[in-house]
């Protein structure tokens, strides 16, 4: 182990020069929200075939709560 005093942050960032990042969409997942969409879209309408299915079944039959 080496017994010197810890470095200062100035001292540790001294050599640092920062660089700009580009935006990529592949690497950072551009269009994440718009399969979400779909995806929500998709279970609205089978929601509603579910529901309507339901009804169809139940036809006359009354739901007691």
């Amino acid at each position: 182990m080496n017994n010197d005093k810890p470095l200062t942050l100035e001292e540790m960032l001294k050599n640092y020069t920062p660089e700009p990042l580009e935006y990529d969409p592949e690497v950072d997942g551009g269009d994440e929200f718009l399969i979400r969409d779909q995806l929500l879209e998709e279970k609205e309408r089978l929601k509603d075939v579910v529901t309507k299915l339901k009804e169809k079944q139940r036809e006359a039959r009354k739901v007691r709560r």
